[in-house]
């Protein structure tokens, strides 16, 4: 029993690793990338702390290198669903009387271990899975995997420590629950930091969790997974089920136990997942909290005092890093007429410097795509603007699948705004331009506003403060991270608490206090002093 009052969580981002030429991490990182890539993992599903291997395996294969396997996984079925749901509930029983102090403490370890002796380790998974370059990984599975885990400790104290006013007559207090069943986690391929949250933050809320990583990405999120055991994770807490979405989905989506879903990945499955809850809700013993981050079609506004060679860097970067795959990057961007042979000529030289191969040579600036469907899909894309009358690509458009599955970046120019790579969620190193008369200022707001169903994030570049105002207004509903003169991409935990609404999700800010509420139920509790012993109100007495 702890009777103390415990201090303050305090939290502050982890630092970002520069991996210098002739620096000690530098050298960890690539003998540790060699090593990784030398070894063939074999992964198991792990359901209550043991491990089980159904021979029904998939493959763990190097983007940039597509016919390197570096690992096999079994995959989960109907059987491995049900076990996991019955080790979970089980699980939950002592999990969620743990004491939080003791919660917060396996993480918070977890957190210390990704920041030292295992940050090499998540950085070479996550660039050999994901093909992110060392840069890439640095910010993604090492930092933000760290700032997750310790801003997430921070609010749950801040939430913790919210009680009710106490009178004369009570003593009131909140008592923070977790939820009443097991929550399902289901992460992407793009972030192994996404995948570290989605599991973790309802964990540490006393929750016990199902978490079903992306097929093409099990890989890392299994070296996650080995970090939680090494920090202290009991058994059955968060039980690891690679496998078929839908197989695996069907079974607990119906189950009534279910209690929530931590959700990032597309806007389509969120919705059948939605729609799979409706259809049950009569079954379920309380209502599950749906909470998700869907796709994005992000946007990039100039006005004519932009600076442009501030927002052509932006642009880049935007669009570009880890190949456009992050669903902030920036996909179509709207320029004035009067600055744009500036900011074409630019864009198609600062374009052509960019090297793009394998992420294990440190000089290139991106990798290649997430595997031979994302390949496909992006290149369709390509394909019907070069075969369009309305566009024209200005920049890159070449696709190669032989070796990796590396698309140049492509910028492409349209003077349709209902172009369809202007609409479209791509998900890969596409960004689309288009031109409006400078006089037309408000008619490309109104584009922003109306050419897409999404909400996630956007940007305006000015210098002047009034169009600012004016834009950040206009524009509210269009983004839930909204930037100024900067990126569309790049949000840090802690000082952008990141997600969208319309169809980008459920704008619940991962890594911030609005996220944990969602997986505490508050039960209230009054311990009354003043004890009547006679129902009649004393006004009501002759």
């Amino acid at each position: 029993m702890n009777n103390g009052v415990i201090k303050e969580i305090g939290f502050e981002n982890e630092k970002v690793r520069e991996y210098a030429v002739g620096s000690k991490e530098r050298a960890e990182l690539k003998k540790t990338l060699k090593e990784m890539r030398e070894q063939m993992l074999d992964i198991p599903i792990v359901i209550g702390g043991k491990e089980i291997r159904t021979g029904n395996t998939g493959k763990c294969i190097v983007p940039h290198d597509n016919k390197k396997v570096i690992g096999i996984y079994h995959k989960a079925g109907k059987k491995e669903a049900e076990m996991a749901i019955d080790a979970a509930l089980s699980a939950k029983k002592k999990w969620e009387k743990l004491s939080w102090e003791h919660r917060v403490g396996i993480f918070l370890r977890a957190a210390e271990l990704a920041a030292g002796p295992w940050r090499a380790r998540l950085n070479a998974a996550t660039m050999l899975t994901q093909s992110k370059t060392y840069f890439q990984a640095e910010i993604d599975a090492a930092c933000e995997s760290v700032d997750f885990l310790k801003s997430n400790a921070s609010s749950l104290y801040k939430i913790y420590s919210e009680q009710p006013i106490s009178t004369r007559d009570s003593w009131n207090r909140t008592q923070y629950r977790p939820l009443d069943g097991f929550v399902f986690a289901v992460t992407p391929f793009n972030f192994t930091a996404i995948g570290c949250n989605l599991s973790a933050a309802p964990a540490m809320a006393g929750n016990t969790v199902i978490w079903k990583p992306a097929s093409n990405v099990v890989y890392s999120s299994y070296i996650v997974y080995q970090l939680f055991k090494e920090a202290g994770l009991p058994d059955g807490v968060i039980n690891f089920l690679p496998g078929s979405g839908s197989e695996i989905g069907n079974v607990v989506l119906k189950d009534p136990n279910l209690a929530g879903i931590h959700f990032t990945g597309s806007t389509d499955t969120f919705q059948e997942m939605w729609k799979a809850v409706g259809d049950n809700i009569q079954n379920y013993r309380s209502f599950p909290k749906l909470v998700g981050e869907t796709g994005g079609k992000n946007y990039v506004l100039a006005h004519a005092s932009a600076d442009v060679d501030t927002l052509v860097a932006a642009l880049i970067r935007g669009a570009y890093e880890l190949q456009g795959q992050k669903c902030s990057a920036t996909s179509r961007c709207y320029i004035p007429k009067g600055l744009w042979p500036e900011v074409k000529e630019k864009m198609i030289r600062e374009i052509s410097t960019i090297k793009v191969g394998d992420v294990e040579d440190f000089s290139n600036f991106i990798g290649a795509v997430i595997d031979q469907a994302s390949f496909d899909k992006i290149k369709s894309y390509i394909d019907y603007a070069k075969n369009s009358h309305d566009a024209e690509i200005l920049a890159g458009g070449k696709c190669d699948d032989s070796k990796g599955y590396f698309i140049e970046p492509t910028f492409i120019l349209t003077n349709n705004p209902d172009f369809r790579t202007l609409k479209e969620e791509i998900f890969g190193p596409v960004l689309t331009a288009y031109v409006y008369e400078d006089e037309r200022f408000d008619y490309a707001v109104d584009l922003c506003e109306s050419t897409t169903k999404y909400g996630l994030t956007g940007s305006i570049f000015a210098k002047d403060r009034y169009v600012i105002a004016e834009v950040e207004d206009k524009l509210m509903h269009t983004a839930g991270n909204f930037y100024i003169n900067d990126k569309t991409a790049g949000a840090s935990v802690g000082l952008q608490p990141f997600g969208g609404a319309r169809a980008s999700g459920t704008n619940d800010k991962v890594g911030s206090i609005f996220n944990m509420m969602r997986w505490i139920s508050p039960r209230v509790i009054k311990d009354n002093f003043n004890q009547v012993n006679d129902y009649r109100y004393s006004d009501n007495i002759e």
